[in-house]
């Protein structure tokens, strides 16, 4: 009996085993990413709403980590479009535009064959 592969978010919008490790090297770390944006957009609630302290060093540090890691990537994106009504949409359009370079990764691998 075989081990059961654990199939990625990647694997089930390829359909198939990616074979160049660029490209899954590339597909991971922009799944990892995506998870990243998910993450931070659920603590950010959860100390909007008040409840996770960030009082607590340990939700402090992670917090910042996560700033650290998207601010760079929300800020360019809140200038061209300003908050609607109070509703940060950047991660939203962060996540299309990993959706949109997943893909088109993949339509040119299958496309050209570099894999």
């Amino acid at each position: 009996m075989g081990m059961a592969r654990h199939k990625t978010r990647i694997d089930r919008f390829a359909g198939i085993l990616m074979h160049n490790p660029i490209v899954a090297l590339i597909l991971l770390l922009l799944d990892i990413y995506w998870w990243v944006v998910i993450i931070a957009v659920i603590a950010s609630w959860l100390i909007m709403f008040g409840v996770i302290n960030t009082y607590n060093p340990a939700v402090r540090a992670i917090n910042n980590a996560l700033r650290a890691l998207t601010e760079p990537v929300f800020r360019p994106i809140r200038r061209i479009l300003p908050p609607l009504g109070g509703v940060d949409l950047s991660p939203f359009v962060v996540i299309i535009a990993i959706w949109f370079i997943e893909y088109a990764i993949v339509w040119a691998e299958a496309r050209f064959g570099f894999g």
